[in-house]
């Protein structure tokens, strides 16, 4: 336990002295320091927590959360009455796929087309949400719904028609041609994702299995939870009930981009601690040349009975109180600035005529903070305990002083 004297000289040790000038200097650039450290590193996580929810709610928005993809036999559709499978999903949908090439005078790509009849594809979350130009429940013979960035690159809107061909070949006189189509543009649609909006477009199912020459019984189940939450316990029951087939996950189609995620995220953080560290070791200065001009105070206090313990505890708590007050103002200024971000964005994006964060690089039109109570404790946690390590062995050093030789300091 601390006493109260002991209390009362540690504060008094903090409060500004003109002849500790350069002290507070350093006492004010630890305090600073140690405060933008974790207000950086609060906004930085924040960002990137928001960043990744946003990434998810966009993919789940595109993709269905359960896939069933036949592997040696068709999906037996008397499973889809399954007890335990009504309970959890929220939809069931058949599809298909396939990958054509798009054929215009200045432009040609590659891109996958989905199929799904038209009561299907108006439930689609992309469809459901109103992110789409036209008919949200017509997907006809020959009609194409498409992305908004391919709309944009191929200069065409609801209405026009567009050429695709099929790498499936048809005997003519003269060999084997491959398949072409013409399709009438019945929808744009905008996930919100830049890259699924200019590779994928959605046309009716028997006309896709048509196109590409393909068998209903290759048809994909798609499910939609209820909860998808704990996914990967309800992708091990929905193997239980299509044993022999292949069941994959959304997590499990971008695991490699929520890996990096991830990576990034790690990296950055211990990049940023580096801060606070820095900032904690001028907390080590300040404490060293406080104990320097303190030397008279403590050959004093030594003379009178003072114990050396509390001559630790002393200065341990003036550094503690830097750098726990500098912890909590950093809290406070990473929280404040993780709710404004994006107004805080608008605002230097309009002042200065600049795009700092432009949406066909991140997907995203708004900067999307997500404030997470656990990593803010393991931040503050970092902060606190590195100003306990920092904060003992000038503390130490003063308990080494020779009170002797501390009354003959001027």
């Amino acid at each position: 336990m601390i006493s109260t004297l002991e209390k009362e000289i540690a504060f008094r040790y903090l409060k500004s002295r003109k002849k500790d000038g350069f002290l507070n200097v350093i006492s004010i650039f630890s305090f600073i320091g140690i405060s933008l450290g974790v207000a950086v590193l609060i906004i930085v996580m924040s960002v990137m927590n928001g960043f990744r929810a946003e990434l998810i709610n966009k993919i789940v928005g595109f993709n269905a959360h359960v896939t069933v993809k036949p592997y040696e036999n068709s999906i037996n559709l008397e499973k889809l009455n399954d007890k335990s499978l009504k309970l959890i999903s929220k939809e069931l949908i058949l599809s298909n796929f396939g990958e054509a090439i798009v054929i215009s005078k200045d432009y040609t790509k590659g891109l996958v087309l989905r199929g799904y009849n038209s009561k299907d594809f108006s439930k689609l979350d992309v469809v459901k949400k109103g992110n789409l130009i036209g008919e949200s429940n017509q997907l006809s013979i020959n009609s194409i719904s498409i992305g908004k960035e391919l709309s944009f690159n191929l200069d065409l809107s609801v209405g026009d028609r567009m050429s695709i061909m099929s790498p499936v070949g048809i005997e003519t006189i003269i060999g084997s041609l491959p398949k072409q189509e013409i399709f009438t543009i019945t929808s744009i649609f905008d996930s919100g994702l830049a890259d699924f909006d200019a590779n994928i477009a959605f046309i009716n199912l028997d006309t896709l299995e048509s196109f590409f020459d393909l068998e209903k019984k290759n048809r994909n189940l798609e499910i939609y939870l209820n909860n998808p939450s704990n996914i990967n316990e309800i992708k091990i029951e929905i193997q239980k009930i299509f044993n022999n087939q292949f069941v994959y996950t959304w997590a499990d189609m971008n695991n490699s981009l929520f890996s990096a995620l991830k990576v990034e995220r790690n990296v950055m953080f211990i990049i940023l601690s580096l801060i606070i560290i820095v900032a904690a070791f001028n907390i080590i200065s300040g404490l060293t040349i406080l104990v320097k001009n303190k030397t008279r105070d403590i050959a004093i206090l030594k003379s009178i009975g003072v114990l050396n313990k509390s001559i630790i505890k002393i200065f341990f708590l003036v550094g503690i109180i830097i750098g726990t007050t500098a912890t909590f103002f950093g809290i406070f200024l990473g929280i404040m600035f993780s709710l404004y971000i994006e107004n805080l964005r608008e605002f230097l994006s309009n002042t200065f005529n600049i795009s700092l964060f432009p949406e066909e690089i991140y997907f995203l039109s708004t900067m999307p903070s997500e404030i997470n109570p656990v990593s803010i404790f393991i931040i503050s946690l970092c902060s606190i305990f590195i100003t306990i390590i920092v904060s003992i062995f000038p503390a130490i050093n003063a308990s080494k002083l020779d009170p002797a030789k501390g009354l003959k300091y001027e």
